[in-house]
């Protein structure tokens, strides 16, 4: 199964090091997903993860979809 919470910290490891920010927040993690931070909060409450939302985050900056879901090598596409 699939962890929620090791989903979300790649995720957050991403933004990182693309907003050179050094703590990433709930809010930035939901802004990156375009989604609503409420919906977000509810979304990690239940440990959903929001699979669409992921796949237009990974589109959107190249990355591979199985490397955040799964950690799988490679991180970047090409």
């Amino acid at each position: 199964m699939i962890d929620f919470y090791d989903v979300m910290q790649r995720i957050r490891d991403l933004l990182q090091t693309q907003i050179k920010k050094e703590k990433i927040l709930d809010k930035d993690i939901a802004i990156a997903l375009q989604l609503n931070p409420q919906n977000y909060a509810v979304i990690k409450r239940r440990q959903k993860i929001p699979y669409e939302a992921i796949a237009h985050f990974s589109m959107k900056n190249k990355i591979n979809m199985n490397w955040v879901l799964f950690a799988q090598k490679p991180k970047h596409l090409t």
